[in-house]
């Protein structure tokens, strides 16, 4: 069984006690440079690493960060999650990484397993199925530090970050318009979900602006955010079969977006057919058939913001009353290159 190396082998090594060796590794004022310098020499030489169990027993910390996402496998939660241990790990903090895959139970789940392990704050962006959010109140309420990302809720006052989801569909919309389609179809999410509503929005405020009448017909929804294909393949069938079919699509979401590429296929239609502008994170994306136009978020950056407020909070000497909501630009992806869609910071 593997042993790791303790204090009591370092100090038994270099003759000295524990706890001298303790504060020569956190660097305590009453231990002498010499005495530091040979404790830190010895402890790289043998490869010692603290004992996490042990600081969190002594400091009442575990110096870890639970992070839920629907899936690690979608392009945006990978990169999201690279951002995420970016600034962690410089930090200090280790990141335990569950996925929902958009089932309420299993993110119920997820958030009891992490707060029982001790994690000092969490990161989430809620599952799909995700309605009754008293799993993670009681959390928050019980001085669990959250910060929500990407699909956030509005129930639990916190950090929270995302991007300009508006600003992003109607521009997505707006260009199918601008290419000659009036008759643009919506295939979404769950209906509740804050990314839902927000792209929605966008996509009705384009039709607005164009004076094309909204046709509620056009809108299909995919309750599972698109894991179970079936339903995307479904939604998109129905629209093929309006009596007064769709002329192009807008998708609002990474999955949905290659659901949707994929039953077109199937429907043998091409990107002149049915032109799609969606969601997408994937770097391959622009080498599927029949391609699409699509909007990059900032996935990363998202990650990476997500975590240094969350271990601000984690950190706080005093409780934080007041709170941010991190607006971020995305990209709308042409076949001539990119657009910078609008941002703000509320």
């Amino acid at each position: 069984m593997f042993k790791p190396v303790t204090i009591k082998d370092i100090a038994k090594a270099l003759g000295l006690s524990p706890s001298t060796v303790s504060r020569a590794l956190r660097d305590g004022y009453e231990i002498s440079p010499e005495t530091k310098r040979i404790v830190k020499e010895y402890a790289d030489k043998i490869d010692y690493r603290s004992n996490p169990i042990a600081l969190s027993l002594k400091g009442r910390r575990s110096y870890s960060i639970g992070v839920v996402v629907c899936e690690v496998a979608n392009s945006f939660f990978s990169q999201a999650i690279n951002g995420i241990e970016s600034i962690a790990y410089n930090k200090g903090y280790r990141v335990i990484i569950s996925q929902s895959h958009d089932l309420y139970e299993r993110e119920v789940i997820n958030t009891k397993h992490l707060a029982n392990s001790s994690v000092d704050g969490l990161l989430i962006s809620m599952a799909a199925e995700t309605t009754d959010f008293s799993h993670l109140s009681s959390l928050h309420e019980n001085g669990l530090p959250i910060v929500f990302f990407d699909r956030v809720i509005d129930q639990i006052q916190t950090h929270k970050v995302i991007v300009n989801n508006f600003s992003s569909a109607f521009e997505a919309t707006e260009l199918l318009i601008k290419r000659g389609h009036s008759r643009i179809a919506h295939l979404a999410s769950a209906p509740h979900l804050s990314i839902t509503t927000e792209r929605m929005d966008g996509y009705t405020a384009a039709l607005n602006k164009h004076s094309i009448a909204f046709n509620p017909e056009y809108v299909q929804y995919c309750p599972h955010g698109g894991r179970i294909y079936g339903e995307v393949e479904d939604a998109v069938k129905k629209l093929l079969s309006l009596p007064d079919s769709a002329d192009a699509i807008f998708v609002s979401s990474d999955r949905l977006s290659i659901g949707c590429l994929r039953a077109l296929k199937k429907f043998h239609l091409s990107p002149e057919d049915m032109p799609v502008a969606g969601f997408s994170n994937s770097d391959v994306v622009e080498l599927l058939k029949p391609t699409l136009s699509y909007v990059r978020q900032p996935a990363f950056e998202m990650g990476r913001i997500a975590t240094e407020l969350l271990i601000g909070l984690i950190e706080a000497k005093y409780p934080v009353t007041e709170f941010e909501t991190k607006v971020l630009d995305t990209e709308l992806f042409l076949n001539d290159g990119p657009l910078a869609t609008g941002s703000k910071s509320v």
